[in-house]
């Protein structure tokens, strides 16, 4: 029902005797719940990795390529219930309405027109569709807009 997690983290730790010249790390993701933490690997389902990994990638974003002016995400609301969908949508309307970028584009591949729609209710003007012209078997490219 989505409060199974309060938070995710990646933990990291020094492995000893590698090199004397280099470090080398181990990097495990967490789960927190409560003030406990428990290996995510072998005990989410499918749903929680695939929002683990989203939420991964937003905070890398965010942290290193903060002035980039391309954010592209394929198909993120995989095993996503509905909840977290419009979770997942609620963060990245924060990220591009807390974006002072005049040439920031937001590149998402998605089949959930619900996900789109929810997106184009607050930030989007328009999306691009691509389809399958059967006849000439070519790809077709049409801009769409938003209903204000």
């Amino acid at each position: 029902s989505g409060s199974d997690i309060d938070s995710i983290l990646i933990r990291s730790e020094q492995v000893e005797n590698v090199t004397a010249t280099r470090k080398s790390y181990i990097y495990r993701v967490v789960m927190s719940k409560e003030g406990h933490e428990m290996d995510m690997r072998g005990r989410c389902s499918a749903g929680q990795k695939v929002l683990a990994s989203l939420i991964i990638r937003l905070a890398l974003a965010e942290t290193f390529c903060h002035n980039c002016g391309v954010f592209s995400l394929d198909e993120p609301t995989t095993n996503l219930d509905r909840e977290n969908i419009e979770r997942l949508a609620d963060s990245l309307i924060r990220i591009i309405n807390n974006r002072q970028q005049q040439n920031f584009q937001l590149v998402i591949i998605t089949h959930d027109m619900d996900f789109v729609d929810y997106l184009g209710r607050s930030v989007l003007d328009h999306y691009h569709e691509v389809s399958r012209d059967y006849n000439s078997g070519n790809s077709v490219i049409r801009m769409k807009h938003f209903n204000s």
